[in-house]
């Protein structure tokens, strides 16, 4: 159950989508990807339990890798990586 006293989780860390490298773009991608599922999921036990379902799934995983994508391509516009 969602605690109405929690700290509300910041779903772009910082406020900002600017980093100093691509590589860093990409971590940023990779954590905000994770919140996503932190705020989709609130129970970490929850969260843990099913680790185990999409550590074996291709087709989870794909979509793991779509979404840190999607997030990496707004971080990358937003940095004009593609210069």
């Amino acid at each position: 159950m969602h605690d109405p006293n929690a700290t509300p989780i910041q779903l772009v860390p910082g406020n900002s989508l600017i980093t100093k490298t691509p590589e860093e773009g990409r971590m940023l991608a990779i954590k905000m990807a994770r919140l996503i599922i932190k705020v989709t999921q609130p129970d970490a036990a929850v969260r843990e339990s099913l680790r185990s379902v999409y550590a074996e799934d291709a087709g989870m995983l794909i979509a793991i890798g779509q979404t840190v994508a999607t997030e990496f391509a707004t971080i990358a516009a937003a940095n004009n990586y593609w210069k």
